[in-house]
This record gives C-alpha cells, structure tokens and sequence, in this order.
C-alpha cells in the first residue's frame, strides 16, 4: 500500500496524539519526581515539631484526605463503581508513599531515596514478566547506569557505610511497593485522576494507621491529638503541596510502564540528594555527584533511546474479574 493513500495518513494521525502524550507523562513524571526530592523538608519539619515515625505523615495524608472530602463526593459513583481496583492501586502505592515518608525520619536523606531507587529493577522485571516486554539494549544500559548511580554513592566509603536500621528497610520496601502499584496503575482499566489521587491518599492514610499500631516505627507523642491539631495548619498546607504532586506521580503511571516509571522518576533522587547536601548537612562529595550524573543519564537513555517500547496501545495482562 502506498504510504500517500488516506488510510496510511490517517493510521499516521492517529499514532501522533499517542506519542505526545507519551512524551507528556514522561515530562509529568520527571516533575512529579523533582517535587518528590523537596518532600523531605516538610516531613522534616513536622518531625521537629514532635511528630516522628509516621506520625508526620498521619498528618499530611489526614489533612490531604479532608481537602479530597469535595471531589470524594462530587466522584461518589466512579469512586464504588470501580472501587475493587482503586482499593488495590491505593493501598499499594499508598504504601509505597507511607513508608517512604516514614522512613526520611527514620534514616538519612540520601540512604532513603537511593533504597527507594531499586524501584526501576522490580518495575523492569514486572513489565517482563507480564507485560511481554523485551529486555531491549537500551533498558539494560539504562539499568546498568542507574546502579552504577547508586553504587558511586553507596560504597563501602559513602553514605551506606553503616548497619542498617529500620528506615532503611523502609526505604527498600517503599520502592518494591511503588513498583507494584505503579504496574496495577498500569494494566487496570483508565480511570481519571481525581479517582486515582483519592486512592492514593486513602491508601497512604490507612497504611499509616497500620503502622502507627503496630508500633514498630517510634514512640507515640505524649499528647498526640493536641499535637497534630497545633500542627493543621502546616499540614494543610503540606497538603496542597503534596495533591498536585501525586497527581503528577499516578497519572503517567496510567501511560508509561513501570520499569520507564521507575527510571524517570529518578528526577526525585537528583532533586533529593542535591537538596539534602544543601539543607540537611548530609554527604554530598564527588561519589555522590557522580552518582547523579549517571542516575540523570540512565533516565536520558529510557526517554531518548530508539529502542524504548513502542507507542501504540499498551500491553494489559487478563484479569478474572474483568
């Protein structure tokens, strides 16, 4: 067929919008990311004020749950509609965003995001597994630099050089559990973002709670509601911070696959590291600027590579109650 007949033209039309909102989720989640490596400063100053653990993040995610109180209503119907699949995204990247939070009081700034960042590993071998992706050059080169990243800044001589604590362990499972939410996010059926924000600051609202009675993350304040009501008002605040934030973090998780994901959201770690060695005193020598440099580059070679996976309409796994 020639490639000036109508249908041709209009097979070319129809690709193009997809490949810009490729390119529009990729530039959402690399802002999503840089947002995301500020998030410490706030959690840190709610630990300061007395709420430590996953206290600091009660607040956040209750103050975020009641400004979501209106668009709860207003989505009332999609929101029970489709709530089997919202309850499995939630939980799994509110947990995700739980136990990150959690852990920036618990361990170091850097030790946090670079744990965090084992995320593209599982996100990778989801889309492998599941999604019949192939383990293309540009992938595994993409791999290999990010680790290279994190290896630079977590040597025997950098910021790992010490036992694990709790925070870490945190840390390493908040990664896995963005890695399994941002692939349900992935294979369920579209839903618009206001329902999946809803999800996820529930999700993040009651994971906490889970922790917060389990009691393994830090002591419970003397006075613990009177702190959090002296603390509202910052946490509101931090709330409307954190709303669009997570906007930007679940909507390209709806378009991109978990492994592409995974990497462009290392934007966090760039932001994150930079930040801590600014304002919280952390390490910040020429191992962790390299470790940077590479992490920044192996997010250029998924966005950039001829190799990544195509536009066209995305692999979904079945679904027995679908």
């Amino acid at each position: 067929m020639s490639n000036n007949s109508p249908l041709s033209r209009e097979a070319q039309g129809a690709a193009a919008p997809t490949s810009r909102l490729r390119m529009l989720a990729s530039g959402g989640i690399v802002l999503g990311g840089a947002l995301w490596g500020l998030y410490w400063l706030p959690v840190r100053y709610l630990g300061a004020a007395g709420l430590e653990g996953a206290w600091a993040g009660a607040a956040i995610y209750l103050a975020a749950v009641a400004l979501l109180i209106p668009v709860m209503i207003w989505r009332a119907r999609a929101l029970l509609r489709n709530w089997r699949d919202l309850a499995l995204c939630g939980l799994l990247t509110g947990a995700a965003f739980s136990f990150y939070s959690t852990s920036l009081l618990m361990t170091d700034v850097v030790r946090a995001i670079l744990l965090f960042y084992l995320t593209p590993v599982w996100g990778t071998f989801l889309g492998v597994a599941f999604l019949n992706e192939r383990l293309t050059s540009a992938r595994v080169l993409a791999l290999i630099l990010a680790f290279g990243g994190l290896i630079a800044v977590v040597g025997p001589t950098g910021a790992m050089g010490r036992a694990p604590v709790l925070g870490d362990y945190l840390a390493l499972a908040s990664g896995i559990a963005w890695a399994l939410g941002s692939f349900q996010l992935y294979r369920m059926n579209p839903a618009p973002v206001p329902d999946l924000v809803v999800a996820f600051a529930v999700g993040s609202l009651i994971v906490t709670g889970l922790t917060l009675l389990t009691g393994i993350d830090a002591p419970a304040p003397d006075y613990p509601l009177q702190l959090l009501t002296l603390t509202a008002p910052i946490a509101f605040a931090i709330a409307l911070y954190v709303l669009p934030m997570l906007a930007l973090t679940v909507w390209p998780a709806t378009i991109l696959s978990p492994g592409r994901i995974g990497l462009l959201l290392m934007s966090d770690a760039v932001v994150g590291i930079a930040s801590a060695a600014a304002f919280a005193g952390e390490e910040f020598g020429w191992r962790e600027a390299l470790g940077t440099l590479l992490i920044v580059s192996a997010a250029a070679v998924e966005v950039l590579a001829r190799g990544a996976p195509p536009a066209g309409a995305k692999p979904q796994m079945s679904s027995p109650d679908k």
